[in-house]
């Protein structure tokens, strides 16, 4: 019985697979019909035009943001298969809370990019082509080296921009509380630090404030939601997933 309980998950976890890199195909596909539209997007915050050293070079950067439109169209799907995958587990009154969040969290994601695009972005290459311009250099920036640079940066704030979402959803599990998050405020800002001296693609430190302090201001935001929806309107505490699974395990 053990086997056969193994061998239809393992089915179910191999058809949703399948699905979600079927999703991604088809939305690479369309992306690449679209490729121009998005090089010009992620080209708006640079005050200068791109260039291409090489001959195939324009193309592989047409493919990574195909690659990268198709990956970020793919996230919702991802997350829906997923949670389909673990909907069993879950209690009736659980399973009609999660589909508001995964709505919440695709709408973060794309605040976030659009934030970077439009705040971090120009700030960041602004001060990086100006820094090159005072040693009375000319910007000529390869598409390819562009298109990675920009993209490490969105993928860093779309995922940071779920920090509010994710501290409010273990928080109505009963894994954290708003007192804790601040009695750990200090910890929080020094890993936001590291964090951000890990992901910047630069080392100067301009750059590194760009992206540690959205970091420590989205914690603050995590803490305010806490506060307000981080608990369950409705359910007894004791029956959260966090609470049964440790009642489980004693």
């Amino acid at each position: 019985m053990t086997s056969n309980f193994l061998t239809q998950h393992i089915a179910a976890i191999r058809q949703r697979v399948y699905t979600v890199l079927g999703f991604l195909a088809v939305m690479f596909a369309i992306s690449f019909v679209f490729a121009d539209i998005l090089i010009a997007w992620f080209r708006r915050p640079l005050p200068t035009d791109l260039v291409f050293y090489g001959p195939a070079e324009a193309l592989f950067a047409a493919i990574k943001v195909a690659f990268f439109a198709a990956i970020l169209c793919t996230l919702p799907m991802l997350i829906y298969q997923i949670w389909k995958f673990f909907e069993p587990a879950f209690l009736p009154h659980e399973k009609h809370s999660v589909l508001p969040y995964i709505a919440i969290a695709t709408l973060l994601f794309m605040c976030g990019l659009a934030v970077c695009n439009i705040l971090i972005l120009p700030l960041a290459l602004g001060y990086l082509v100006a820094q090159g311009e005072k040693l009375n250099l000319l910007p000529a920036l390869a598409v390819g080296q562009y298109i990675d640079f920009n993209a490490k940066f969105l993928l860093v704030f779309g995922v940071a921009f779920e920090l509010p979402l994710i501290m409010t959803m273990l928080a109505r599990m009963g894994a954290i509380s708003a007192k804790l998050l601040v009695q750990f405020r200090k910890h929080a800002i020094v890993v936001f630090f590291l964090l951000a001296t890990i992901m910047t693609p630069t080392p100067d430190a301009f750059n590194l404030l760009l992206m540690a302090v959205p970091l420590i201001l989205l914690y603050e935001v995590g803490i305010v939601s806490v506060r307000l929806w981080g608990q369950p309107r409705g359910v007894p505490p004791k029956t959260s997933p966090v609470k049964r699974i440790r009642r489980t395990v004693t």
